[in-house]
């Protein structure tokens, strides 16, 4: 495994992610059956786990925190990512009338005490901004995330879905540095590789990370972009000895921002071969040409 430090105040981050949204579909959500799948993530050297308060309509840290509960020594091992801001319209929230974003101090707050409480666990090592919220308060919102670190209770804060002007106003509300931004990345999802955004963290010396890396299973349908693309990937695939999967992520391991995937599944095989990205080595035309293929036309 390949490992990146995002900022100084934290352990190195494993470049592969394993994301755990999916935890609680899974039929079997034992603490054994977890277990299992962070064993074959550190088999691999993969011990950066992605979560966000709202996953599996709020339970996917309290199902994952089971581990950690039976076996607090992990800990020691991994760096755990959340989120917070998004209010989900929810059966655990029945007065609440709208989704909606909430970046104010005492909402951060109560969502990291949350989250500390079904990780079994005394810190976040990463917290992050889930959406940009447009009713934020940069000042307000900036103190918490300063305070959460000042405290011991994250060691690091970044944001997800963040633009550059975003990331700029909540920046300029801190005193403390924001060290990532998740946003969505794939070869089927390209925008911020044109739109500025990964231009931005790159001029910042900002490692990004990659939600929905393989767009969703997109790469694996029968759309006419997937269709373009699937030639390709078999033929490095074949290769590679990996399937198709692997490419992709390897397309994104490839270009030269230090993108960091967050994977996402409940299949004990698929959780076991995630590591195959990293056999793939991918050059600069045939990263070119996957980008052609997916987007249906040459670049200008």
């Amino acid at each position: 495994m390949k490992y990146t430090e995002l900022h100084p105040s934290l352990s190195a981050f494993s470049r592969l992610v394993y994301g755990v949204w999916r935890l609680s579909d899974d039929e079997n959500t034992s603490e054994a059956h977890v277990r299992a799948k962070v064993d074959a993530c550190l088999e691999q050297g993969i011990t950066t786990f992605d979560h966000a308060d709202i996953y599996g309509d709020y339970s996917c840290e309290e199902v994952f925190g089971q581990v950690l509960e039976a076996t607090p020594s992990l800990r020691d091992q991994i760096q755990l990512v959340s989120k917070c801001d998004i209010m989900l319209l929810s059966e655990k929230s029945p007065n609440r009338r709208v989704k909606y974003y909430d970046t104010s101090e005492a909402h951060i707050r109560q969502s990291v005490t949350n989250s500390l409480q079904n990780l079994k666990t005394d810190h976040l090592d990463l917290l992050l901004i889930h959406r940009p919220d447009p009713f934020m308060d940069h000042s307000e919102t900036g103190n918490a995330l300063d305070s959460l670190i000042n405290e011991g209770l994250v060691k690091a804060v970044g944001v997800s879905n963040f633009k550059s002007w975003d990331w700029e106003l909540l920046q300029s509300g801190m005193r403390h540095p924001l060290v990532t931004n998740q946003i969505e990345m794939s070869l089927m999802t390209r925008d911020s590789f044109t739109d500025g955004t990964v231009a931005f963290m790159q001029k910042g010396g900002i490692k990004p990370m990659a939600w929905s890396p393989l767009a969703g299973g997109e790469l694996f349908g029968n759309s006419e972009a997937a269709q373009r693309v699937k030639p390709l990937l078999h033929r490095e695939a074949e290769k590679f000895d990996v399937g198709i999967d692997a490419v992709a992520i390897a397309w994104l391991l490839a270009h030269p921002a230090g993108i960091l995937p967050v994977l996402g599944t409940n299949n004990l095989e698929r959780i076991r071969g995630i590591s195959d990205a990293l056999k793939v080595s991918i050059d600069r035309e045939t990263w070119f040409e996957l980008w052609t293929a997916a987007a249906g036309e040459e670049v200008a």
